[in-house]
């Protein structure tokens, strides 16, 4: 069972930082950037200045500071702490920040990808008793192993837990069979049904992809041209159908604002129409509840196998798996960390 007195005994990198005597820096610019500005302000931490790779430089300003080389920095300050304001998923970048952690004391904060809040103590001791629950639905060790060093990383800030919890993508927990029917929310470009045709030997029985950007929907129809028996959808995944509004642009982060582009938003269930489905993936940037409450009668009925990003919002390692074992209780739920700094690729895989 989970030990909040384990946790709370931890020394969060919000006090570490707050206390510090040392000079602290923001590596990275951009809403991540932005985000750990606000947080310094809230909690009265100061910020001494923001640096950037060495091709990023080039006498930018950003939010008042002059960006800086750590290079320059460091011939500068000869003591100073670091928090990293980016998320590092290839592993070219993630072992340039292990050099820079081997140099100097580095926090990596868990910041929600989309909404407010923070995973602090308070926060733990508040929805402990749910965060208990989870666990004690987690069908293996690796999966309770994984929880709590998540738990321990959200509140230090350390990399150290997380890569104590990692596990290979080439994992293939949900054990793909050749007569799937999948659907892939948040299809993008195609890349993850890629993913799934080199699980299924390129095996299937029938391909859903989603995807609300224009752009890369146009890219997904291109990638998938030669596949049959695939139904690509321009739209965005809701609780039910209607229509929203989506920022503009062309990576993989498509967000709901008021000022975006007007985009159809369909459900899981609208779009099967009661037929069945053997595997859903959700990875839709903080709307993963909506997809769920859309996907209901298709998890209660079918029982698909599941892969859902647990990352995007302050509470979803907790809400979402609670919200999956109460649609269909059947379910062995499991979690798995994947090689990225922070935590943003971690999932919720679900089996009956």
């Amino acid at each position: 069972m989970l030990d909040i007195n384990k946790f709370l005994s931890l020394e969060s990198y919000l006090d570490v930082l707050r206390r510090s005597d040392e000079p602290i820096f923001i590596y990275g610019m951009g809403d991540g950037c932005l985000k750990l500005l606000k947080i310094f302000d809230e909690y009265h931490i100061p910020c001494s200045g923001i640096f950037a790779s060495d091709e990023f430089v080039r006498d930018k300003i950003f939010e008042g500071h002059k960006i800086r080389s750590l290079s320059e920095i460091e011939s500068q300050v000869e003591k100073f702490t670091i928090v990293l304001a980016f998320g590092a998923g290839y592993k070219e970048l993630r072992d340039k920040i292990d050099m820079i952690e081997k140099k100097h004391r580095l926090f990596v904060p868990d910041m929600p990808v989309i909404g407010d809040g923070l995973f602090t103590k308070d926060y733990l001791k508040d929805n402990f008793d749910k965060l208990s629950e989870v666990y004690e639905l987690l069908c293996d060790e690796h999966s309770k192993l994984c929880y709590e060093k998540l738990i321990e990383y959200k509140i230090t800030g350390c990399l150290e837990p997380l890569r104590a919890c990692e596990s290979s993508p080439s994992e293939n927990i949900l054990n793909l069979g050749s007569d799937e029917v999948y659907v892939d929310l948040g299809a993008y470009t195609g890349d993850t049904v890629a993913d799934f045709l080199r699980a299924t030997g390129g095996k299937y029985q029938r391909i859903y992809a989603v995807e609300p950007n224009g752009r890369n929907f146009r890219k997904l129809s291109e990638n998938t041209s030669s596949l049959s028996n695939v139904t690509l959808i321009n739209a965005a995944i809701g609780s039910e159908d209607g229509v929203t509004r989506v920022l503009k642009g062309g990576g993989r982060m498509i967000r709901r604002s008021d000022s975006g582009i007007e985009t159809e938003v369909r459900s899981v269930d609208s779009i099967l129409s009661g037929s069945e489905c053997s595997y859903i993936k959700m990875d839709i940037e903080g709307e993963e509840k909506a997809a769920l409450l859309g996907a209901k009668e298709t998890i209660s009925k079918f029982s698909p196998k599941l892969n859902i990003a647990v990352y995007h919002r302050v509470g979803d390692l907790f809400k979402l798996p609670l919200m999956v074992h109460e649609m269909n209780p059947g379910y062995r739920l499991y979690i798995r960390h994947y090689p990225y700094y922070p935590a943003w690729d971690t999932n919720l895989f679900c089996l009956n």
